[in-house]
């Protein structure tokens, strides 16, 4: 492998409690062979939690470090301008609430040079501590949950749509113009959509590891979904397509269900059909946790993995209806509501 030079980017705002473990764990990746020192630099979105005065201490002890401000606070500029900021060759996206495998940086480099891939990255695998955290990582996880998306197979090597945070070529990624600032949520996957269009390719590769914490709650995991799905409409509305048929189905169901429930008020046998849509589905839902289910402590968790699935899918398909909604209704700026759940 010839020597590349590595910058991590990183996007913080008031991570002061996961900070310390975070930084350490970076500086003591393996490095690929003769690459030098490495670079960090963190694109710090107005931290007022300590995270600054954590961040001066690292300064002081790791030449390495360099800390930036992110006047826009959203998760785009700041890999922007950490893009901008950095020197390495190649550039590996890292983030705080990510527990990363040792050779973690070793790994991207070695892929992108072995593939020639435009992006490369590892699998989005998440772990999870006590309930209903637990749950979420196994729904988090499942085909049915995710809609069979590879970028959630973690023995999976190959082309993909999109990859768990990732790494380029700094030259590349400057080339196909960073991430587009005008999303708050899924600039990574728009990213990889436009390269894929553009003749590239995203490589997954299970060399690469790391290990994601869910959202703790199902109320943090709804909004978490109604984001992606409000913020996908404005992808799609960009490149005109879906990079995949399933991040429409979300969306589908919820507007089926709407819409036999206003049909019911004046057709009553489309309450009917709404009952057997509403029961077909948890039947299938609670199937899937019931596979998924930990048999230590099976009924608390397959219930927590059943909420988990419909938080995920109903999140998503009313984000999804939101923004369309808007746009319908001539809004250029997100809604209130999207606005508030995005922050």
């Amino acid at each position: 492998m010839n020597p590349v030079s590595v910058s991590v980017i990183v996007p913080c705002r008031n991570e002061a409690g996961y900070l310390d473990a975070f930084l350490a764990s970076v500086f003591a990746q393996v490095l690929p062979p003769g690459s030098g020192p490495l670079q960090v630099v963190v694109a710090d979105g107005g931290s007022d939690d300590g995270t600054r005065e954590r961040l001066a201490a690292w300064q002081r002890r790791e030449a390495g470090l360099v800390v930036i401000d992110n006047p826009a606070r959203i998760t785009p500029v700041a890999l922007n301008l950490a893009t901008q900021r950095a020197d390495g060759e190649v550039i590996v996206r890292m983030d705080v609430h990510t527990t990363y495998a040792g050779d973690y940086v070793a790994q991207c480099a070695a892929v992108l040079q072995a593939t020639g891939a435009s992006c490369v990255g590892g699998a989005w695998v998440p772990v999870g501590e006590g309930w209903p955290q637990r749950a979420i990582a196994r729904a988090f996880e499942s085909g049915f949950g995710s809609g069979g998306a590879a970028s959630r197979r973690a023995g999976y090597e190959g082309s993909v749509d999109t990859v768990y945070l990732g790494a380029w070529r700094r030259d590349e990624l400057l080339r196909h113009g960073g991430f587009d600032e005008a999303l708050v949520r899924n600039q990574d996957d728009e990213l990889n959509l436009r390269i894929v269009r553009s003749g590239g390719t995203v490589w997954q590769s299970p060399a690469i590891r790391s290990w994601y914490r869910p959202r703790a709650s199902f109320t943090a995991l709804f909004r978490q979904y109604f984001q992606y799905g409000y913020w996908k409409v404005a992808v799609i509305r960009k490149h005109r397509l879906p990079a995949a048929p399933r991040q429409l189905a979300p969306f589908c169901f919820v507007a089926l269900i709407l819409s036999l429930a206003v049909a019911s008020l004046v057709w009553p046998p489309s309450g009917w059909m709404l009952a057997l849509v509403v029961l077909a589905y948890a039947m299938v839902a609670a199937g899937q946790a019931a596979a998924l289910q930990n048999p230590l402590n099976a009924p608390r968790e397959a219930a927590g993995i059943f909420w988990a699935f419909v938080c995920m899918h109903m999140g998503y398909g009313l984000g999804f209806g939101k923004a369309l909604l808007d746009r319908l209704l001539w809004r250029d700026a997100a809604g209130d509501a999207a606005t508030r759940l995005t922050r």
